[in-house]
C-alpha cells in the first residue's frame, strides 16, 4: 500500500504488467493521459523527423524550377527575370525550352516580356525565411574569406530550400495528428500519421523533389483545416480575418487548394439556415459582414499571385496553360484517378483505400467534421477528374491528392479506433495495426525506389506484375548499393537518374 498522500494503492497486476506504451506514472486522470500522450506522441515524430532530415535532396529540377525561380529572382536580383534559373534548370527542363544556341525559345516568352512561370509563388514565399537565413550565412561567410557564389544556386541556398520543404512537410503531419486525435485517441492519430507519411506519395515530395508545391500545400492545408475546425461554431471576428490570411495563403501554394473554401461556405450556410428558422436575423447580418470581411481578407492574402500573374501575364487572373487546358466537367476521369495503374490513388497508394473507408465510421462526435472533410475531399476529387494531365505526368502515384493528406490521416485514425474496439487487449489491437501499416510502409518505399532508380516508367502505365517482381528480387539487391550512393555520391547519382529520364523520353506518349 501507497503511503503517499493523494495516491491510489496499485494491484498486484497493475505491478507486474504495464498496458502497451503506458504512461511510467501509476495512475494519471484521463485529461492528462490524453495530454501525456499526445505531447508523447509528438516528440516520437519529431526524433523521427530528425532521423529522416538526411534523405533530403537539395536539387532543383522540373516543376520545381519554376516554383524555386519565385524565390530566388527575387532575392538575388531583385526583379522576376527567370531567364538564368531556365538556363542552369536540370537538362530535361532547359533542354525543351532553349534553342540549340542556348537562347531561350521566344515562345516562351508572353505577351509582357516575362518568361512564362505558370507555377504558384505559395512555396517561395514559405521559403524566404529559409533562403534568407542561408544568402546573410554566405554574404558573411565571404566577407570571412570563403568564395561561395551568392547566387541562389550553390549548395546553401539549395540546402535551405531542401530542409525547408521538409519542415513545412512535417508540420503539416504534426498539424494532421493534432485534428485527427481531437476525435481520436491519440495512439491511432499517431499511428495514422507514421502510416501516411510513410506509404503515400508524400515521401517523395517532402524529401526527393523538395522544389516542388506539394509538401507546402500539406502545411497549408493541415493549417487551414486545423485552425478552421479548432474556431468553428465560436469564431470571433479576428479569428475569421485571420482564418482569411490562411486560406489565401493555401491558394497561392496551390491553386486548386481553393476548393476547400467550400467548408467555411457550407458552414456559413448550415448557420445562415438556423438564423432562418430562429428568426435570428440580426445574427445573420452580423455573420454576413464577418464572412465579407473573410473573403476580402482571401483577396488580400492571395494578392501574391494576382501580382505575378499581372506581371507576367498581363492580367491579374490569367495562370497560363492552365486556364487554356482542355478541361472537361463531366469529370471524365474519375475511374481513371482511381484505378489506373498510371498514377491511380488506389493503385500506387493503396494505404489510401483504408484512410478512406475509414470515413465511414466516425463517431458521433466526429461525425460533423467528417461531412464536412468528405465534401472538400469531394470537390477536390472533381475538380482533378475534369483536368486533362489528372495523372501528374511525371510523378509518384497522383501527387495532385497530397494536398489531401490531413483527410486521409483523419480517416485512417477513424478506421485504427474502430479496428482497435475489437480487441479486448488495446495493446495487441495497437501492435497489431502497427505491424500491417508497416508492411504498407515498406512496400511504398520499395515502390518509391523503383520509381527514382527507372526500374519502372516515371510516366505513362506501369505492370504490377513487374513491379511486384521487382520488389521481391530487384529491390533487395539493388537498394542498399543506392542508398549508399544516394547518401554520399548524390550528385552523380542525381546526374544519372537523369540521363535514364531524357532516355525514355522519346518511348513516352506525353512530355513533361
Amino acid at each position: 500500500m501507497s503511503n503517499k498522500p493523494g495516491v491510489a494503492p496499485l494491484s498486484e497486476a497493475s505491478k507486474t504488467s504495464k498496458p502497451f506504451l503506458s504512461p511510467p506514472s501509476p495512475k494519471r486522470s484521463g485529461s492528462a493521459a490524453r495530454k501525456y500522450d499526445y505531447t508523447r506522441f509528438r516528440r516520437i515524430l519529431l526524433i523521427l523527423f530528425l532521423c529522416l532530415l538526411p534523405l533530403v535532396n537539395p536539387i532543383v529540377h522540373g516543376d520545381g524550377v519554376g516554383y524555386y525561380a519565385y524565390a530566388r529572382a527575387p532575392l538575388i536580383q531583385h526583379n522576376l527575370h527567370f531567364e538564368e534559373d531556365w538556363r542552369r534548370a536540370n537538362l530535361l527542363f532547359s533542354q525543351s525550352r532553349t534553342l540549340p544556341n542556348g537562347e531561350l525559345l521566344p515562345s516562351d516568352y508572353t505577351e509582357t516580356g516575362y518568361l512564362n512561370n505558370l507555377f504558384s509563388i505559395g512555396p517561395a514565399l514559405l521559403w524566404a525565411p529559409f533562403l534568407l537565413a542561408a544568402h546573410g550565412i554566405v554574404l558573411l561567410s565571404n566577407a570571412l574569406g570563403a568564395h561561395i557564389p551568392a547566387d541562389g544556386f550553390s549548395f546553401p541556398y539549395l540546402l535551405a530550400m531542401a530542409i525547408g520543404t521538409a519542415v513545412y512537410g512535417f508540420l503539416g503531419l504534426l498539424l494532421s495528428y493534432s485534428l485527427a486525435r481531437k476525435y481520436v485517441e491519440s495512439r491511432w492519430a499517431f499511428l495514422a500519421t507514421l502510416g501516411i507519411w510513410g506509404a503515400s506519395s508524400l515521401p517523395v515530395y517532402m524529401y526527393f523533389n523538395p522544389a516542388w508545391s506539394h509538401a507546402h500545400s500539406v502545411f497549408a492545408v493541415a493549417l487551414f483545416l486545423w485552425y478552421w475546425d479548432r474556431t468553428r461554431g465560436s469564431r470571433t471576428f479576428p479569428q475569421w480575418i485571420l482564418l482569411g490570411l490562411i486560406s489565401g495563403l493555401m491558394i497561392d501554394v496551390y491553386f486548386a487548394n481553393g476548393v476547400f473554401l467550400l467548408l467555411p461556405l457550407l458552414e456559413s450556410l448550415v448557420a445562415y439556415g438556423h438564423c432562418w428558422k430562429a428568426k435570428e436575423f440580426r445574427s445573420a447580418a452580423l455573420l454576413l459582414g464577418r464572412d465579407f470581411c473573410y473573403l476580402l481578407t482571401v483577396i488580400l492574402a492571395f494578392l501574391p499571385t494576382l501580382l505575378t500573374r499581372y506581371i507576367i501575364f498581363g492580367g491579374f487572373f490569367r495562370f497560363g496553360s492552365y486556364q487554356h487546358a482542355s478541361w472537361d466537367w463531366t469529370a471524365p476521369y474519375w475511374h481513371s484517378i482511381l484505378f489506373s495503374t498510371e498514377h491511380g490513388i488506389l493503385t500506387w497508394t493503396p494505404i489510401l483505400i483504408l484512410a478512406l473507408l475509414g470515413l465511414f465510421f466516425a463517431p458521433r462526435s466526429a461525425k460533423s467534421l467528417t461531412y464536412f472533410l468528405s465534401a472538400g475531399a469531394a470537390a477536390f476529387f472533381y475538380l482533378i477528374s475534369s483536368y486533362p494531365d489528372w495523372h501528374g505526368i511525371a510523378a509518384f502515384g497522383n501527387r495532385f491528392f497530397i494536398s489531401l493528406t490531413p483527410i486521409f490521416i483523419f480517416g485512417l485514425a477513424l478506421l485504427l479506433q474502430r479496428f482497435g474496439r475489437f480487441f479486448r487487449s488495446s495493446s495487441r489491437a495497437f501492435v497489431l495495426a502497427a505491424a500491417v501499416l508497416f508492411l504498407f510502409v515498406v512496400w511504398n518505399a520499395g515502390f518509391i525506389f523503383q520509381w527514382g532508380a527507372h526500374l519502372i516508367p516515371v510516366r505513362g502505365p506501369v505492370s504490377f506484375a513487374e513491379v511486384a517482381h521487382n520488389q521481391f528480387y530487384v529491390v533487395p539487391r539493388e537498394l542498399s548499393s543506392d542508398l549508399r550512393r544516394y547518401l554520399f555520391k548524390r550528385k552523380a547519382l542525381m546526374q544519372q537518374i537523369e540521363q535514364r529520364d531524357i532516355q525514355e523520353l522519346p518511348k513516352d506518349r506525353s512530355n513533361p
